[in-house]
C-alpha cells in the first residue's frame, strides 16, 4: 500500500505545509502532484542548502545553528523514519525545544505508520514543499540521512526503476536545484562508540516504553512503513516473551537483581540494536562516497574531535571527576564545523 494525500494528514494536522510565518500554514500540496520546472542554468536555480552525513553525527544540530546565522532558512526533514508521526526518541526527531522556532517540514507528519513512502513521492512533497518555502522569499535548507531520498529529490531526471546506489547506473551530476552540500563527517572509531553509547542514552531517556506502547503482537515480523524504524523488530522477541501489558516491568529499563532471563533478552536486543545502527551508518557513509565520486560538490566538515570531546566529558561526568562543562566540545564544534560552514553558505548565497 503507497500512502496518499489523504493518508498523509489527519484533520486535525495538516502536513507537508511550509510556513507562512512561524505561526501560519498555507495549503498543503499534494504528495502525488509533479513537482515544479527547473532552468537548465545554475544562475536560474532555486538554491538549496543541503546537510548530509551519516546517522548520529549532528546534521540536526548544524541545520539549526545554522538558521541562526541565516534566519529566513526553514528546514525540511529527509530522514524517511522521521517522516513518521510517531515514535520520537527511537528515530531521533529533534525535540522541539532544540529547534529553536525554525520551521521544520515533513517531520513527524505522516500519521500513516503502515504505509511505505517512496524516494518518488518524498521527491513531489519535498519539491513543493522547497517551492512555496521559496515563494515567500525564505531559505530551503535539507536535512537527514536518506540519500536515496536526497538523490531522487535533487537529481534533473530521476527514474524510480532504478537504485544507483545498488546497480551498475552512475549517479548523475547534473541536479534541478543550485546545492551547497555540507558533509558532516565522523571518523569510523570515534562515530561508531558514539552510536553505541546514544543508543543507551535513548534507552534511559524512555525509548523503551516508547517501544512498549508502540508494540502490537498482530504486527510482530511486519516490516512496513514505521515498523521499519531500528528498534522495532530488535525488541519484538522480547515483547513476545515479556509482554508489556503483563507487567509495568517488561516496558522498563531492567535493573540490578531484576529476573536474569529478561535482563539478558533485553540486552541481546539492545545489542542489536546497536550492531544495526552501525550497519545503517557505514550503508549512508557508502552512498555519501558514491554521490561524491559521481560529481556532487560536498563539503565535508570533520566533526570528530567534536564528539571525541563530547565523549570524554560524558565519560567525566560519569567517574568521580569534577563535572565537565559543553564549552570545549561546543567551542570545537563552532571553530571546526559551524564556522567553515557558515562562510561556505555566505560565499553560495552572494
Amino acid at each position: 500500500m503507497k500512502p496518499t494525500f489523504s493518508s498523509f494528514h489527519s484533520l486535525h494536522s495538516p502536513l507537508f505545509h511550509p510556513l507562512i510565518s512561524r505561526h501560519r500554514r498555507p495549503r498543503c500540496p499534494r504528495m502525488d502532484s509533479s513537482s515544479p520546472p527547473h532552468h537548465h542554468s545554475n544562475q536560474n536555480k532555486t538554491k538549496i542548502i543541503v546537510t548530509m552525513g551519516a546517522t548520529g553525527c549532528g546534521k540536526s544540530r548544524l541545520s539549526v545553528d545554522l538558521a541562526t546565522h541565516f534566519p529566513h532558512s526553514q528546514i525540511i526533514n529527509s530522514d524517511k523514519m522521521q517522516l513518521y508521526n510517531g515514535l520520537d526518541i527511537t528515530t531521533n526527531k529533534i525535540p522541539l525545544h532544540e529547534r529553536k522556532g525554525f520551521p521544520h517540514f515533513l517531520l513527524g507528519d505522516l500519521d500513516t505508520i503502515d504505509a511505505d513512502v517512496s524516494p518518488s513521492q518524498f521527491r513531489s512533497a519535498a519539491g513543493l514543499t522547497i517551492a512555496n518555502i521559496v515563494s515567500r522569499g525564505n531559505l530551503p535548507l535539507l536535512v537527514g540521512g536518506s540519500n536515496s531520498f536526497i538523490h531522487a529529490l535533487l537529481v534533473e531526471t530521476f527514474d524510480p526503476q532504478v537504485d544507483v546506489f545498488t546497480g551498475p547506473d552512475s549517479v548523475s551530476h547534473l541536479l534541478r536545484y543550485d546545492c551547497c552540500f555540507l558533509w558532516v563527517d565522523v571518523a569510523w572509531s570515534v562515530l561508531s562508540d558514539y552510536l553505541c553509547e546514544r543508543v543507551d542514552e535513548m534507552l534511559e531517556s524512555g525509548m523503551l516504553e516508547e517501544l512498549a506502547q508502540f508494540y502490537d503482537p498482530t504486527k510482530v515480523g511486519v516490516r512496513v512503513g514505521l515498523r521499519k524504524a531500528i528498534g522495532v523488530p530488535e525488541f519484538d522477541e522480547y515483547f513476545r516473551k515479556y509482554p508489556p501489558w503483563e507487567s509495568e516491568e517488561n516496558g522498563r529499563v531492567p535493573k540490578e537483581g531484576c529476573d536474569q532471563a529478561r535482563k539478558e533478552v533485553y540486552e541481546e536486543a539492545v545489542r542489536l540494536i546497536k550492531d544495526n545502527t552501525c550497519i545503517l551508518a557505514k550503508r549512508q557513509i557508502g552512498k555519501i562516497m558514491r554521490l561524491r565520486k559521481a560529481g556532487w560538490d560536498l563539503k565535508r566538515l570533520d566533526a570528530t574531535a567534536t564528539f571525541r570531546a563530547m565523549m570524554m566529558k560524558k565519560k567525566k561526568n560519569k567517574s568521580s571527576s569534577p563535572a565537565s562543562s559543553d564549552l570545549e566540545w561546543r567551542d570545537i564544534w563552532e571553530r571546526e564545523v559551524m564556522e567553515p560552514s557558515v562562510k561556505a553558505v555566505r560565499r553560495f548565497l552572494q
